[in-house]
């Protein structure tokens, strides 16, 4: 995020998009609504009526996947109108006379005609917008989880530029981290292109500084391969051994079907975990982890505060903290010390080749976590970035982003589309959350949103068990009749292995970050047998 989750309650506008924030990032979600109690306007961007719609001054309902027309269409009304920040423009932006030029082609008929939205509704938004003093804007995964994922983040960093919103209190562009420490396991180098903090590898005096902080010679000089690359060249013994650590690949990744092909193929699989799950099923060796409570260490949450965790408990069984089994292994395969001897020497090794995390030390966050960039012991932290349009770069730069569709389209054989997400009771593959007695009895299984007009002409009722199938699997699921989804439009979570639903997603990716298309692919849905038990047991048992 470029600015602090506290700051949502001071917002005065607030644009939520692609981000189920109630579910997926409920404790956020309690800002947002502070805020519109305070009397903040809310624009809710999704093509769900998601629970945070209730609080929405305005519930924009785009089509899924035209976000990018949805929001060129704002930025063409806007410099039509006369209101974007034109100073903030002159001053902080490089290219300002781009963009104007970039979206012209998107007018508010042209973006209504892809997206859906109303001419009405558009011209509406891109005033409110536009007449607010600031605009903090929030996304998540709605947005990135598209083949065109990187142009829909670079179009919404468009908008706050065009608007003067980066730099300033309660704005900003907040990107809600899709997982627990994501943002921390980012900052400490888990990305194939950079090491910790964001350096790059291929920068030649970013890899002379590492060669020497190391003490070792011959780093790589160009990026390594993203996992989906990793997975696929497994196919043709390009990828002969992996690594996994705590990530359920089989049950997350899209097409699980090709997914097991993908990793049946390895010479040799390695799964670090702290429970066994599908993917763990297939592997070579299995290395038993720690959980969060049982070994000390830092988390980086979503606006980049890194905060102190402590153990609580003594590890099950054999399980070893995963600096112990890279220190491990790297000694045992060739003799080589890396100095992992506690949490903490870890990260006093990354700090002093450090760049925005050098002046955070474990005593100066034994209290109170502190927000990077942090450049010396002395410095507070940043609450929020690029403070009055100072950007990191000199000038913020304006890309050109043009409206391509998903993927999978639907047709005569798989005529709605399938969009997929998280629910607020279980986390991810629930390998954690379904352990909980509590958590899986209050949502017991998935189930599967149809619109009713869709399930009308289907004749099928809620609690009815369907099944779904696309191109790549099926699942049998029970169906949820209810106004959630648009016409044309089903959803489901990913979090049941019984009826997961990315045995039915497409394997189709982001160029630039690999990132897979999990919010749209097509499917049909048939009736299997009448319903035995009513949803409506599962929602109020699960109702918030």
């Amino acid at each position: 995020m470029t600015n602090s989750v506290r700051e949502l309650e001071d917002a005065k506008v607030i644009f939520v998009i692609g981000s189920n924030t109630t579910e997926a990032h409920p404790v956020i979600s309690y800002y947002i609504k502070r805020a519109v109690k305070k009397g903040a306007i809310l624009i809710v961007n999704d093509p769900r009526k998601i629970d945070l719609v209730k609080w929405a001054t305005i519930h924009v309902q785009q089509k899924v996947g035209s976000d990018i027309a949805y929001i060129n269409g704002l930025l063409n009304e806007i410099f039509k109108n006369g209101l974007e920040d034109r100073e903030y423009m002159k001053e902080h932006t490089e290219n300002p006379e781009d963009i104007r030029k970039w979206v012209e082609p998107y007018t508010a008929e042209k973006a209504s005609e892809i997206s859906g939205v109303p001419v009405e509704m558009i011209k509406k938004v891109a005033r409110i917008l536009g007449e607010a003093e600031h605009v903090s804007v929030c996304y998540t995964l709605g947005i990135t989880e598209h083949i065109c994922g990187t142009d829909n983040v670079k179009t919404l960093a468009n908008l706050q530029m065009a608007l003067g919103n980066i730099g300033f209190y309660a704005a900003g562009l907040n990107p809600l981290r899709g997982q627990n420490n994501v943002q921390g396991a980012c900052d400490m180098g888990a990305l194939p292109n950079v090491y910790h903090n964001y350096q790059a590898v291929d920068n030649p005096q970013v890899k002379e500084k590492m060669e020497k902080a190391w003490g070792v010679s011959d780093l790589p000089d160009r990026p390594g391969y993203k996992k989906p690359t990793m997975l696929r060249k497994a196919l043709d013994g390009g990828t002969k051994i992996l690594y996994c650590i705590g990530d359920n690949a089989i049950q997350t990744d899209p097409h699980m079907a090709h997914t097991i092909k993908e990793i049946e193929a390895l010479e040799f699989f390695v799964c670090s975990d702290i429970f066994p799950n599908i993917t763990t099923e297939y592997a070579d060796v299995i290395f038993p982890d720690c959980a969060w409570g049982e070994v000390d260490g830092t988390f980086t949450n979503t606006e980049r505060r890194v905060q102190m965790v402590r153990k609580l408990l003594k590890p099950a069984g054999e399980s070893r903290p995963q600096w112990w089994v890279l220190q491990e292994l790297a000694r045992r395969i060739n003799g080589y010390d890396l100095g992992f001897t506690s949490s903490e020497a870890v990260w006093e090794d990354m700090r002093k080749s450090a760049t925005s995390c050098a002046g955070i030390t474990y005593e100066r966050i034994e209290n109170q976590g502190l927000q990077w960039p942090c450049p010396t012991v002395e410095h507070p932290g940043t609450p929020f970035l690029h403070t009055s349009g100072r950007f990191t770069r000199g000038k913020g730069l304006f890309h050109r982003t043009d409206y391509i569709p998903p993927f999978e389209q639907p047709d005569s054989e798989y005529p709605l589309i399938l969009s997929t997400g998280r629910r607020l009771w279980h986390y991810h593959s629930a390998t954690q959350t379904r352990r909980s007695k509590g958590l899986e009895s209050l949502f017991t299984e998935e189930l599967i949103e149809i619109n009713p007009d869709d399930a009308a002409e289907l004749g099928i009722k809620s609690g009815d068990m369907v099944k779904a199938s696309s191109r790549r699997g099926e699942i049998t699921v029970k169906a949820w009749v209810t106004e959630r989804s648009a016409p044309g439009v089903c959803w489901c979570s990913f979090h049941f292995i019984e009826a997961c639903a990315n045995v039915l997603t497409i394997d189709a990716f982001d160029p630039v970050t690999e990132t897979a298309e999990y919010k749209a692919c097509a499917i049909k849905i048939e009736k299997v047998a009448d319903g035995k038990e009513p949803v409506s047991k599962i929602l109020r048992q699960a109702r918030p």
